[in-house]
This record gives C-alpha cells, structure tokens and sequence, in this order.
C-alpha cells in the first residue's frame, strides 16, 4: 500500500536525497552505533525514508519512527470521548526520555496542516494541548536542555502548501513550498555542508560578539512595541550549531537565521506586539498583543485564536514568562523569500522573536554543569511549553542596555546596527 499522495511527485527527488542528507550529516552529525528516534506526519514518509538510509549509511545503530496523521488527529475530535481530551500518550514520551538520556539522537520533521484544528472546539483543542505538554515534558527537558543530538528539518505536506499557496493547484503549489524549503535549508546549492560550515561561522561571529557586551536587558522599540527584556544572569548567546551534553555538535534547526539566549523570567517589562502569526498545535493565533509586569505576562490580546492563546497561558505558572529571546535580521533569506509559511520553524527565522516558557539550559555560561535550581536562580524560566512567535520587522529597533544604563544600538530597523 501506497501513502503518498501524488502531488508528492511535484518535490525534487535530487534535492530531497540532500536534505536528508543535510539532516543527518550537519543537523544531527549522528555518529557511528548512535540510535536514532524520528517523529513525523505520515506524508513525509519519503523524507523519512530518505534519512533512514543516510542514518544506517553513516553507521547509526538503530533508527525507529513514529508517525501522526491528520486523518487520524480529526476523528478524535469528531468520534473521541470527552475525558479523552485529557489524556496523552505519557508512556511514549517516558520512553522517548529514556532514548536520549541514554544518547539516543532525535530528528523531528515538520510539516503538519498549520489549520487542521481551526474549526474544532477550542476548549477540548486547549484540554488536549495541556495533557500532551505535560505529558511531553520528560523528553522536552531532554531536548531543551541539550542532553542529546537533535534536529527538525521540514517536508512540504500537501495541506501546508495549498495555506501557503492558496491560489494554485496542489501540486504546484507542493512544488512551490519544496523549492522554499530547499532554499532556506540550503540544499539547492551545489555542496549545501560547506554551505552550512560557512553560515554556522557567520552566526558564531554574532554571538560571539552579543557575549562580548555582556548586556543587562534589550529594549525593543517599534509600533505597538515598547518592550524591555532583562537577560538572564550569567546568559550565552548561541547561533547555528551547538555541542550538545553528549559532546556531538548539532544544528538543531533547519533551517535557521537567528541568535538566541535566556532572559530573565522575572526582569521582562513593556508591551510587544506579534508581527506575523502564531500557528500552534492546528490553530492559528493573529495579531498576538501582550502586556508584561515583573516578568509576567498579565494582559494578551489577539484577534483570531485569542482563547486557545489564553488557555496556553494558562498551562503553568512558567507559560507566562520568558524563556527565550532571539535576533534575525529582517533581511534574512527566509523573510526576503515574503512567504508566510505560518510555520514557526521557518516564520521565526524571517523575525526577531521570543518565547514562551521553558529556557534553554545551554544559554548559560557552564550550563551543562548548573543544577536546575542554579538556572532558576540565575533568572531561566521552567515550564510544560516552549512557543516562538515573531515581533520584530523593518520597523523595530533594539539596544543593547548596558550594566550602568548606557545604551548600544544593535538593531535599527530590522537590522544588525
């Protein structure tokens, strides 16, 4: 039996074979005997494949997939019980825990129908989100905190694309996303490794530069945005690939444009408006505005998915503080391409943005050494859920803020100042 839909045959096959590549060999560099778990929508199944045989080539031990199917996603709201909306697969997640505690690589492919959920009850939409976060956290604290090697890369779903390109026949518009994603992955140049060598040392230079200010906090300026983001204590900034606690150098995202770090969860000030859509979990979320005090978000706004934003706040105590910042250029490829890919994957990495939620251990000087409680103390925040969504364009600015006040600019209209 066949699952690919035959619009699927609009996707390069030579660029495909590629972005596997890419995937195992840059995103995951996964090493001779490590394990591999892979995550994805059952259309990616030629993606899938494609990594499989780029793992066992590169020596992997095992690989072991799990797939979701919209299909499958849509008759639980339809056909489930109304208890079940409160329940997740914690034994799955559990056992993905135990996979990367004991070094086991993770590559998740992306590509879900950014909608599929839209017209269900936001109620069970948000019941159901909570129960997976929850259940999800043991293998998310192992992912955020880098204990392993791990990465997502994307395939252009047929549903994704015909949002992205509403106006064209399926299998144009399939082809269209899978020439964006190439693109922004770099696996449409003639040696994409050396490609993400070069981008890496780019990125590395930022970061290495943003570590050498050592700021306190970064005020953001721009319209319905006056916003001051205190940094975490003892925070480091990373960009492109970073060593993971097992020692293994990854590129967790694919593709990625930004520069990012911890603020403190308590020192987070102002006002900030969304500046491109949230698509979370099947629901898109618009024209998010927020209000913080001592950290806290005590005000949000937005006018489509407002509930299903609220619920989200409402996860945990953490859910309404900071755990990360980030900086792209306004001018990077992914926002001069001017698709919207309501993929967050790619939407963040076209704007500065933040997130909600769970820090990131390694955004700490020593972080792989600090205690959980050394990480609170310093300002990371803990929680169930870890969401970007995007706040910066041409028309924000930002500065650095300095321990004694003074001000650098390192932003000015989108742009790296």
């Amino acid at each position: 039996m066949n699952f690919i839909p035959q619009s699927q045959n609009s996707v390069d096959p030579v660029k495909l074979e590629k972005l596997a590549e890419v995937a195992v060999k840059v995103g995951l560099q996964l090493q001779a005997g490590q394990d591999l778990v892979v995550t994805a929508p059952v259309v990616a199944l030629p993606l899938v494949r494609l990594i499989t045989k780029h793992a066992y080539m590169a020596g992997a031990g095992l690989v072991t997939a799990f797939y979701s199917d919209e299909e499958s996603t849509l008759a639980r709201y339809q056909y489930g019980s109304n208890e079940s909306f409160d329940r997740a697969s914690g034994w799955l997640y559990e056992g993905m825990a135990k996979a990367y505690s004991s070094g086991t690589a993770r590559l998740a492919i992306a590509g879900d129908n950014p909608m599929l959920l839209s017209e269900q009850d936001p109620a069970k939409v948000g019941r159901a989100n909570r129960a997976n976060s929850t259940a999800y956290k043991p293998a998310l604290e192992k992912i955020s905190n880098f204990d392993t090697n791990w990465n997502i890369v994307s395939y252009p779903n047929p549903s994704w694309a015909k949002l992205v390109f509403p106006n064209d026949p399926e299998p144009i518009a399939v082809a269209k996303l899978a020439k964006a994603i190439f693109a922004a992955s770099r696996v449409d140049l003639d040696d994409p490794i050396a490609a993400w060598a070069e981008h890496n040392a780019n990125l590395a230079k930022r970061s290495h530069w943003l570590n050498g200010e050592r700021f306190e906090a970064l005020h953001f300026t721009g319209p319905g945005t006056d916003l001051k983001v205190g940094l975490a204590d003892g925070h480091e900034w990373h960009g492109g690939a970073s060593t993971a606690k097992n020692g293994i150098t990854c590129n967790p995202n694919i593709p990625t444009e930004e520069v990012f770090t911890t603020p403190h969860a308590l020192r987070v000030e102002g006002h900030v408006s969304s500046t491109k859509p949230l698509s979370h979990q099947g629901t898109l979320i618009d024209n998010i505005r927020v209000r913080f005090e001592g950290g806290r978000i005590v005000e949000a706004k937005a006018s489509r998915g407002e509930e299903v934003l609220n619920k989200v706040l409402d996860t945990d105590e953490g859910a309404r503080r900071l755990g990360e910042v980030a900086l792209v250029p306004h001018s990077s490829p992914i926002s001069a391409s001017g698709i919207l890919f309501y993929n967050t994957l790619f939407d963040e990495n076209a704007s500065c943005h933040i997130a909600l939620g769970q820090c990131y251990s390694k955004c700490f000087l020593d972080g792989a050494k600090l205690s959980q409680e050394q990480i609170k103390a310093q300002g990371g925040n803990s929680s169930l859920i870890h969401i970007d969504w995007m706040i910066g364009s041409n028309k924000v600015d930002i500065d650095g803020i300095r321990p004694d006040g003074s001000r650098v600019p390192v932003m000015r209209q989108g742009e790296w100042a």
